[in-house]
């Protein structure tokens, strides 16, 4: 590693440092007056030095963007000083409310309520309030109902680049997922 590039490497650590919302290369190049290439390489450098033994921080991609972050491992000690407030006060039936959308979506109120067999109203608008579903648009059927979908804010509340890392269901899970008859 370069003088150069370990100065450059420093900035995009101080950029990542300073955000609060995952960010991504480009917007660092922007902010830093940097290449894209330059960033790419910075943030190699940071994950080297992040997964040494003895450092607690990584990097990790949230949303399309990146964000320094507690390694994973030390999450479950952290989260309760440091995780938002609103994330241990989430209901069983709005953690319920909330896998149906992030594994169905675009998903309907009336499909949830078809999948847990009970009104959902409170619990998408608790979900809506908390940032972690938005409508998605309408679907094309009578009445056109609103869809709902994951948000930006759920991805990095679960620390999830995008939905496709969202655990495999297995066969037990799938049936209590599928919505029958249509």
């Amino acid at each position: 590693m370069t003088e150069n590039i370990e100065k450059e490497t420093a900035l995009v650590e101080a950029i990542l440092y300073m955000e609060a919302e995952p960010i991504d290369v480009s917007m660092i190049a922007k902010i830093g007056s940097i290449s894209n290439d330059t960033v790419t390489a910075a943030l190699d450098n940071l994950r080297e030095k992040y997964s040494e033994n003895g450092c607690g921080l990584e990097l990790s991609h949230i949303g399309g963007g990146i964000m320094i972050c507690a390694k994973r491992e030390y999450w479950d000690i952290l989260k309760e000083r440091y995780g938002k407030k609103s994330e241990g006060k989430i209901s069983r039936a709005a953690m319920e409310t909330l896998a149906i959308v992030a594994y169905q979506q675009p998903v309907t109120r009336a499909e949830i309520e078809k999948i847990r067999g009970v009104s959902a109203d409170n619990m998408i608008r608790l979900l809506l309030e908390k940032g972690f579903v938005k409508e998605s648009g309408k679907k094309d059927i009578p009445g056109r109902p609103v869809m709902y979908g994951t948000t930006k804010e759920f991805l990095k509340q679960f620390h999830l680049n995008s939905i496709a890392e969202l655990p495999k269901l297995g066969e037990s899970d799938i049936d209590k997922f599928e919505l029958t008859g249509g």
